[in-house]
């Protein structure tokens, strides 16, 4: 496995539907390729240098989680790690190896099902504000980083460019239909629970994490990515103390470097030095032998 990181990735003769911060999706006719890039972005903007091996790690964390979860909610997987490439792909093999995966598709939801289980990040600027987390009422005199009462589902819009904003459930409602909003609210909490509790066993706390469903053969499923470093925070258990922010496991790491510079969070992006990417690189590759019990 190269230690150069794959920054852009092009298939010819396979049409690219579309190209996120992260992620490019190839259309394969009845499934979709998802290619998970070593890119990494942070504050809505995407960073000139990329993170050797992230790639790898999000497309197998999620592939564990997709796996762990299938019991509990029916998910767009349509291979499985080391499985044959599609036809057409096999020369491809070397750059898709271990960050690729083929996927049904769905029809995406209109919302990001966000859970929250600790008052951090905006969720900690919009409780010193307002004594509420997205509008929901919390108890005074919580501390940042606090466990909350009970994890909270807070969905947000989703944004092609910039923040994504969040939105009251009953917003999520009229965006989704009750039907499809009530389900994704209840499947966000159980998978969380439950991933949460597992997790904590192997002593990291996932203190938030983002979800994100789509609609196939009239069924809700589970799509994109799952519990990675990308869509959630990851802590050390044996570390956690509330009244501060946490050391993590995710691009956290990368954030408050950005936050030592003078940089306006505005495009272009400064370059990340080798030590933060390094170092980064370690904090992906931890994460996932703490949860699934193996190195990558």
């Amino acid at each position: 496995m190269s230690n150069e990181p794959l920054l852009n990735l092009e298939l010819p003769g396979f049409k690219k539907v579309k190209s996120g911060k992260v992620r490019e999706v190839f259309d394969l006719g009845e499934r979709l390729l998802f290619v998970a890039t070593d890119r990494i972005s942070a504050f809505d903007c995407v960073m000139p240098n990329g993170i050797p091996r992230k790639g790898e790690v999000l497309t197998r964390i999620s592939y564990f989680w997709f796996n762990r979860t299938a019991e509990t909610v029916p998910n767009h997987l349509a291979s499985r790690p080391g499985d044959p490439l599609p036809a057409g792909l096999e020369k491809f093999s070397g750059v898709l190896a271990g960050r690729s995966m083929v996927v049904k598709k769905a029809r995406p939801l209109a919302i990001e099902c966000v859970v929250r289980g600790y008052l951090c990040g905006s969720g900690w600027k919009d409780y010193q504000k307002t004594g509420a987390l997205c509008g929901i009422k919390l108890p005074a005199g919580l501390r940042e980083c606090e466990r909350l009462p009970e994890p909270l589902f807070t969905p947000a819009t989703k944004a092609e460019t910039g923040h994504d904003e969040n939105i009251s459930f009953e917003q999520a409602r009229e965006i989704t239909g009750g039907g499809l909003a009530e389900q994704a609210r209840a499947l966000s909490l159980k998978i969380y629970a439950a991933a949460a509790e597992y997790a904590r066993q192997r002593g990291l706390i996932i203190a938030d994490t983002k979800f994100e469903f789509g609609v196939a053969d009239g069924k809700l499923i589970l799509i994109d990515e799952v519990l990675t470093p990308d869509s959630s925070r990851f802590w050390p258990a044996d570390q956690y103390e509330p009244g501060r922010g946490q050391p993590s496991f995710d691009k956290q790491f990368v954030r408050d470097y950005l936050e030592t510079l003078s940089w306006n969070k505005q495009p272009p992006a400064p370059a990340l030095p080798p030590e933060v990417v390094a170092q980064t690189t370690g904090k992906y590759l931890e994460a996932y032998q703490r949860l699934t019990g193996r190195p990558l």
